[in-house]
């Protein structure tokens, strides 16, 4: 069997971690940024971990990062 083919557009969004949990950025922080408070745009600056039901599918995408 050929080996999987990582999707590079998902290797440039996500990261595995150590423990092999899927780190992602936060969305709304490219555009119209001037109605959304300062604390707002500091917590969108942090990444995040990826929700449960989403895991599956985008691991198959990362198989080898």
């Amino acid at each position: 069997m050929p080996k999987m083919k990582t999707r590079r557009a998902a290797a440039k969004r996500f990261d595995k971690t150590g423990t092999g949990k899927i780190k992602r950025n936060r969305a709304f922080k490219s555009h119209l940024l001037e109605g959304k408070t300062s604390k707002r745009k500091r917590r969108l600056r942090k990444g995040a971990l990826m929700s449960k039901g989403d895991v599956k599918r985008t691991r198959q995408l990362i198989a080898y990062k």
